[in-house]
């Protein structure tokens, strides 16, 4: 399980101080049980800037996924930085958060371009992806070593106590068919313990990456609670 971070830096921000830090949540969710984290650096800095993702990456013992969009400047900065993974996500400056997966149809050649860059820095790298069979098939192309499937829609619909199903069997389906091409597969987005719950049971899945949820619920009961509560979940 991933812990994504980033909203201890737009409590930190809110204050334009340095109370909480970022890289002591980052340590802080490991000894919780995390098994990495994840921070996303984006090109408005609204978050995690840049000085954050540079000590959060140099700690040796931590597992760091770092979230980028395909901006040049953001390459540079990832290839510098040296994180243990890479998910490549669409990023919108207006969006409140990630909206969707990426056009990888659209942007096939600078996406592939961008991943051999990791490799040749033996970097994990992962694409950010609506579950959808045409864009595993590019994922297969392109040669990422991750998937992460978006799961905003489900998320939603279960929240909103609307029939899922659909959209479950959708990611199921994708989630195959990833395996059939030895892709790993990461799930991510709007999850909370009923989503990660029906999330758990397609075995094909073997990372969960969890943010707004885990630090919005910690507020109430301690990250070490909900960390372990979602751990749980996720083993069963």
């Amino acid at each position: 399980m991933g812990v994504n971070i980033d909203h201890v830096a737009t409590i930190r921000n809110a204050r334009g101080e340095s109370h909480p830090d970022p890289l002591y949540a980052a340590n802080f969710v490991k000894k919780c049980g995390a098994n990495s984290i994840t921070i996303h650096l984006r090109e408005d800095r609204r978050h995690i800037n840049d000085l954050d993702a540079k000590k959060i990456c140099s700690q040796k013992n931590l597992l760091v996924n770092l979230e980028i969009s395909t901006n040049s400047n953001i390459i540079k900065k990832a290839l510098k930085f040296r994180p243990n993974y890479i998910c490549i996500v669409p990023e919108n400056r207006k969006e409140i958060t990630t909206e969707g997966g990426l056009d990888l149809f659209k942007n096939k050649t600078k996406i592939k371009s961008i991943i051999k860059k990791f490799k040749k820095k033996k970097i994990r790298t992962s694409l950010f992806i609506n579950p959808s069979f045409k864009d595993i098939k590019i994922c297969k192309e392109l040669e990422t070593d991750c998937i992460e499937i978006h799961t905003g829609r489900l998320a939603n619909l279960v929240k909103s106590k609307k029939s899922y199903l659909k959209e479950l069997n959708k990611i199921k389906k994708c989630a195959i068919l990833a395996k059939k091409y030895k892709i790993e597969i990461h799930a991510g987005h709007g999850l909370d313990y009923k989503t990660t719950k029906i999330l758990s049971k397609i075995n094909e899945i073997s990372e969960f990456n969890i943010g707004h949820f885990i630090i919005g619920e910690s507020i109430f009961f301690g990250l070490s609670k909900i960390i372990k509560n979602m751990k749980q979940i996720i083993k069963k």
